[in-house]
């Protein structure tokens, strides 16, 4: 960054999108005119992400270095370093007047292979409710679905009468959507780190008859859990099925240490560090084999800054999107995201990400909006 564009001030708005959603954003106002646009939505854990953006934030616009990812970083900074740095990106692609893809030196003709992220938008919790979700997935296009379906089972179960009770209700909601998707298709589960150890080997030996894609985060991502991870890689492996997982994870060298346990690692355009801790981390994974499939089921300016990644990512295999979890996905761009077609999208082919917020619903879903300035 140059004298002359230095950054006068940054905006970070958290807007409320659905009563489990909310969405957080990052823009960046430079002296030249020229802005920026970043996503930093951590479910949950808003409080968090704020506070760090209040002490960090300042003297990053006066032009103090971003966390070194080479060490761990709570999750937090992570975040709203990495919307600082896309934003800058963006800025940076809008005074060169490509899209960011284009600034990377991906080509711009490419289609990302996506995969629907059916979870948030199936309210009907019951096996026929996710297999009308995966139904309607299948009729908009695509050839990969992914859900959530373990809502009972939490860490604290064993393997017992009760945890395979909980485990049961998970596996009747997966054989459904497998009926609704047919052999033919893709079929990703996502266990969001719910499983204790024994539990989660009965998981690995139910799953086999359903001919699963990926299975996704079976249990806590610890350095203490490597070794059991490795095994059940070996055993999903031998039925056919992939594990996948590290969706929360930031800098290469955090992913390259689970590099025994996973086929499929998920970095974050969130979470992972930045544009070039993507590329840096793709690159890595890419040299031992392990396929890149970015974690992407939050908001429309995380979704563009993957799509451009993604044409530029090596190692990349298709992306994730939150499918149908509210029209405010396509509607609070401008112009709006590309759609889904086919199972795949084009890029956005304006300049930078290629969309800004549009101002009127933006402000009307905002429930917080702070201004920072650079630090004295």
């Amino acid at each position: 960054m140059t004298a002359v564009d230095r950054i006068e001030h940054a905006r970070l708005r958290v807007l409320r999108i659905t009563d489990k959603t909310h969405w957080v954003f990052l823009e960046l106002a430079f002296a030249s005119g020229a802005t920026g646009l970043g996503e930093a939505s951590l479910h949950g854990r808003e409080r968090l992400l704020v506070d760090a953006a209040l002490a960090h934030l300042p003297a990053w616009l006066g032009g103090a270095p971003l966390p070194d990812f080479d060490r761990p970083v709570p999750l937090p900074l992570a975040t709203i370093a990495t919307a600082f740095d896309v934003a800058c990106r963006d800025a940076a692609a809008r005074r060169e007047g490509k899209p960011l893809a284009a600034a990377l030196g991906a080509p711009a003709e490419v289609r990302i292979p996506l995969y629907a992220n059916i979870n948030r938008r199936t309210r009907d919790r019951t096996p026929a409710g996710h297999a009308a979700s995966a139904e309607d997935a299948l009729a908009a296009g695509f050839a990969a679905v992914k859900i959530a379906p373990f809502d009972e089972v939490t860490p604290a179960l064993s393997d017992d009468a009760e945890g395979r009770a909980a485990l049961e209700r998970g596996l009747e909601r997966i054989a459904a959507v497998r009926g609704a998707l047919g052999g033919e298709h893709r079929l990703l589960v996502d266990c969001h780190w719910r499983f204790a150890p024994d539990l989660a080997w009965r998981l690995v030996e139910a799953v086999r008859e359903h001919d699963l894609y990926w299975l996704e985060c079976p249990v806590a991502e610890t350095q203490a859990h490597i070794p059991l991870l490795a095994d059940m890689r070996r055993a999903l492996n031998a039925s056919g099925t992939l594990l996948a997982g590290l969706e929360e994870f930031s800098g290469a060298p955090a992913f390259l240490a689970f590099a025994e346990a996973y086929d499929v690692m998920m970095p974050d355009m969130k979470y992972v560090g930045g544009v070039d801790e993507m590329l840096r981390t793709g690159r890595a994974l890419a040299d031992r084999g392990i396929a890149v499939s970015p974690h992407n089921p939050t908001g429309p300016v995380c979704h563009a800054a993957s799509l451009h990644l993604s044409a530029a990512l090596p190692g990349f295999s298709m992306l994730e999107v939150q499918f149908d979890e509210t029209p405010l996905f396509f509607d609070l761009g401008r112009p709006s995201l590309p759609g889904f077609a086919g199972g795949a999208s084009d890029l956005p082919i304006a300049a930078g990400l290629g969309l800004d917020l549009d101002e009127e619903q933006a402000e009307r879903l905002c429930v917080l909006d702070l201004t920072l300035r650079p630090s004295p």
